[in-house]
């Protein structure tokens, strides 16, 4: 059954990608720095935020996918800014071939900051030893890199999590340091689930949990504000929705119970993904995006051609986020009066 779902949902996922490669380039009210897509040299994905000090590091996926291809995902980029309107590129930070034991498929990565070290998950695929895909871990002493493969193998394969439905559900880490020094990781596709990391940051710390909310799909993003905890992530409804939007629910700790709180966003323009993550910035919050109305020469947004966006975040008197709505100019509008 699994076998039938995946052909039926390539299929989909490619003549979606077919669809889009024919769409004309929007217009851009975008020539102001800051507006969206952000970064419009290079298409790019899966944007996970770190602050440092007084500038704001973005880790993003790389997508190279050409004419039909559907992902062609081999390295991760770091940019960099000051003001949220100029992003600075930092180059690559890894290539999926660092890590020798992978063999493929740069995908969803978020860095963190502890011990005063940087230490960078991400998905990939592993090669026959361990097969489907594995959550990596490597380290640096800088947010930009050089990173190394912090452990030589990695953190968390697909064999870790058998109750799971299929092949690809080790995917899209995030991680979260709580008040107390805690450092947790959260993952998943179609199923998420959630592990304490030991101290040295690169070995779990006790078991796998699954706290799978209703419609998730995949690219839980952790993050905390006052007393509340956030558990934002890509969800499909499949009885409604063709295509990934933005759900989260919250919690009064970081192990549960975990309140659904409904949508945070619709769907991500011309895309079937959307992967969200979450920062504060210098008194503001943030939330980035992806979607696909990037044009690059003759090539338009598709599936495999990603691009990243950000919006103002805003939250309720209770704690819950109000809605987001995603424009073109982003960042570069003042957000809505509270």
């Amino acid at each position: 059954m699994q076998t039938t779902y995946r052909r039926r949902r390539l299929l989909a996922l490619a003549s979606l990608c077919l669809l889009t490669t024919t769409l004309p380039p929007l217009a851009r009210a975008a020539d102001a720095p800051g507006a969206n897509p952000i970064i419009r040299d290079k298409f790019t994905a899966d944007p996970a935020p770190l602050v440092v000090g007084d500038t704001l590091y973005l880790y993003v996926g790389h997508d190279e996918a050409q004419r039909d291809q559907m992902f062609n995902m081999r390295e991760w980029l770091v940019y960099s800014t000051k003001d949220m309107r100029t992003w600075t590129p930092h180059g690559p930070i890894m290539n999926v071939k660092d890590f020798k034991w992978a063999k493929a498929d740069a995908w969803a990565s978020q860095t963190i900051e502890k011990n005063g070290k940087f230490y960078f998950y991400a998905a990939v695929e592993h090669d026959a030893s361990h097969p489907g895909k594995a959550i990596a871990v490597a380290v640096s002493d800088k947010p930009t890199g050089p990173f190394v493969d912090a452990r030589g193998a990695a953190l968390v394969t697909n064999q870790m999590t058998p109750k799971g439905t299929h092949s690809w559900e080790d995917i899209d880490p995030t991680v979260f340091t709580d008040d107390d020094g805690t450092t947790w990781l959260a993952w998943g596709n179609r199923q998420c689930y959630i592990a304490k990391l030991k101290p040295n940051m690169i070995e779990l710390d006790g078991p796998i949990q699954e706290i799978t909310p209703p419609h998730f799909e995949e690219g839980p993003w952790l993050h905390k504000r006052g007393n509340m905890y956030y558990l934002t992530y890509a969800s499909l409804d499949r009885s409604t929705q063709r295509d990934e939007h933005v759900s989260y629910s919250t919690a009064p700790s970081i192990t549960g119970p975990w309140t659904y709180r409904g949508l945070l966003t619709g769907s991500g323009k011309y895309s079937f993904t959307i992967h969200p993550g979450i920062v504060q910035f210098k008194d503001n919050w943030y939330l980035f995006l992806h979607n696909a109305t990037l044009a690059i020469g003759d090539m338009n947004g598709a599936i495999g051609r990603r691009a990243v966006t950000v919006e103002h975040l805003q939250y309720n008197a209770d704690g819950t986020m109000k809605p987001v709505v995603q424009t073109s100019a982003g960042v570069t509008l003042p957000p809505p009066a509270q």
